[in-house]
């Protein structure tokens, strides 16, 4: 199903297509190996296929139906920073976005366009590594009651969204349901042992610290983001998506101002308007409605572009019919 919205874009009014997102996918003789919120794995043997859905969760709840083209967002920005870090850190990329898909996938080649990648069989790490630039989100909360984030003493007088004097590490637990715990470094050394967690911060504030300073360039301030790591041959990588606005704040610079909330590229769009319902954030998550969806891809979207310098294919691949529908 297609259908039409008038949704402002680069500051003007125009119609846009929303097409029929894609919220399951099977590959017919190619195991499944897991689901998450949003992606979906398949094991190939000697490597790993990652898939991104257009599903979109918010307070730990999918929504039912979900955001065209998201996947491919993910996708294509996660391809473009991991080409962009390669010289920091090796990544678990077996493949460019423009590769040609191993022989076993053929057949579902309209279905994996722009939203798969082919990786490398790492072992993850139990910690999820995450980089605050600006004070938002649980590190305002815990700010205001004790002056800290992650129990990482801060100077007096900040407020919302306030720049930090330089960015810190504040790594969580990982929790396949409910929320993430955020954690002390040297809890997360207990987890990993102490020469690892060390590694992933500092490869974390070097990758955050060099994606700041060229998102700034174009517009965009990157508040905060969550990095995975992982090992392969026994060397620390960097996996799973990264500096996408699922995994990352991404505020427009030209409208920041310190001391409120900010308006983001990012699913917060989507956490405002389910904040306005007389909801308990629990499963089933209400439907969301196309207006709220139009806006929330057109935020992806305009991610992409700033952040790339490149527009996404205006036309979605095709879908097989061994595609689930919502």
């Amino acid at each position: 199903m297609t259908f039409w919205i008038l949704s402002r874009r680069f500051g003007r009014l125009r119609p846009i297509m929303l097409c029929e997102p894609l919220l399951q996918i099977d590959l017919p003789g190619v195991a499944k190996v897991k689901s998450g919120k949003v992606r979906e794995i398949f094991d190939l043997g000697d490597a790993l296929l990652l898939v991104a859905t257009d599903r979109i969760s918010a307070f730990d709840c999918i929504m039912p139906n979900g955001i065209p083209r998201k996947g491919e967002v993910l996708t294509q920005l996660s391809h473009f920073w991991f080409e962009r870090s390669a010289g920091l850190i090796p990544n678990h990329l077996l493949a460019g976005p423009e590769a040609p898909l191993p022989a076993v996938l053929q057949p579902h080649a309209a279905a994996l366009a722009r939203r798969s990648m082919l990786v490398k069989k790492a072992k993850p790490l139990a910690i999820e590594c995450v980089v605050r630039g600006y004070l938002a989100g649980s590190g305002w909360k815990e700010y205001r009651a004790r002056q800290t984030v992650c129990g990482i003493a801060l100077p007096a007088g900040l407020t919302e969204s306030a720049e930090l004097p330089e960015p810190i590490f504040t790594p969580a637990t990982k929790a396949e349901s409910g929320h993430d715990e955020n954690i002390s470094f040297d809890e997360a050394a207990g987890i990993v042992g102490p020469e690892l967690a060390a590694q992933a911060r500092a490869a974390s504030l070097a990758l955050y610290t060099n994606a700041r300073d060229y998102a700034r360039e174009r517009g965009i301030i990157i508040a905060d983001t969550k990095f995975e790591f992982g090992l392969f041959d026994g060397q620390l990588i960097l996996i799973d998506e990264v500096l996408t606005p699922d995994s990352s704040r991404f505020w427009p610079a030209d409208q920041y101002v310190a001391g409120r909330s900010q308006p983001s590229f990012d699913k917060q769009f989507v956490r405002d308007y389910l904040e306005t319902l007389d909801w308990n954030k629990t499963s089933p998550a209400p439907a969301l409605p196309p207006e709220v969806v139009a806006k929330t891809q057109e935020k992806y979207l305009e991610a992409y572009e700033r952040l790339t310098g490149n527009t996404l294919s205006k036309s979605p691949p095709a879908k097989p019919e061994f595609l689930h529908r919502p």
